[in-house]
Parts: structure tokens; C-alpha cells; sequence
């Protein structure tokens, strides 16, 4: 059982920066490959980005690839999102998930994660 809370979550101004995390309680958090998803209200929620139980690949949304930077502190057992050049349309609530998926194809398939956080808001103002 693996329970994942968000952080980081604000309003800020288009064109700057925020950092999200994600710490997972439980046991086994280097076994499960990680991933953040996002939800605009009348959205379907959308996988933006996921990275390797190892950390040594992952995958990226073409609408926030070059942007968002994610990163594994093995030590901490926390999950970053760096979110640099923020727009408006990255207003939405930011979701944390873990699965224990076999890495390949697309991993920002929301079916292929078991566990979900309680999501952080994010709101960039133009």
C-alpha cells in the first residue's frame, strides 16, 4: 500500500516557476514507477510526465516537454516536478501516481497507475 501526498501547488504569473513534490508513504518506494498527472475542470486528466522506479528513464508530454523537469530523491523518498515557463493552460490540479507498470509503451496512461494523491492546484495567471 503506498499513500502519496502533493505539495507545492500556487497561483503565480505566466512565464514563472513552481516546484511541485510528492512523498510516498508506505514501503516500496523505489519499486514503483512514478507519474504526475493533470486535470483542468471539463478536462479529461492528462499524463504529463513519468519517470523510471530506478530513475533512469522517463517520459514527457509534448506540452511540457522542455518545461517540466522531473525528478527521484532516493533519500528523502520524494518526487519533483520542476515547472519552469509556466502559461496559463497549465492551470489545473496536478495529481501524484505510483504503479508498478512494466516500463514501456506509454507510461502516461492513467489506467496503468494503482495509487493516486489527493492532488495540488496550480493556477497561472496571464
Amino acid at each position: 500500500q503506498v499513500q502519496l501526498v502533493e505539495s507545492g501547488g500556487d497561483s503565480v504569473q505566466s512565464g514563472g516557476s513552481l516546484r511541485l513534490s510528492c512523498a510516498p508513504t508506505g514501503n516500496g518506494y523505489s519499486n514503483y514507477h512514478l507519474a504526475w498527472f493533470r486535470q483542468s475542470p471539463g478536462k479529461k486528466r492528462e499524463g504529463i510526465v513519468a519517470i523510471h522506479s530506478g530513475g533512469i528513464d522517463a517520459a514527457y508530454a509534448d506540452s511540457v516537454k522542455g518545461r517540466f523537469t522531473i525528478s527521484r530523491d532516493y533519500g528523502k523518498n520524494i518526487m519533483y516536478l520542476q515547472m519552469n515557463r509556466l502559461k496559463p493552460e497549465d492551470t489545473a490540479m496536478y495529481y501524484c501516481a505510483a504503479g508498478q507498470l512494466t516500463w514501456g509503451g506509454n507510461v502516461l496512461t492513467e489506467a496503468r497507475y494503482t495509487y493516486w494523491g489527493q492532488g495540488t492546484q496550480v493556477t497561472v495567471s496571464s
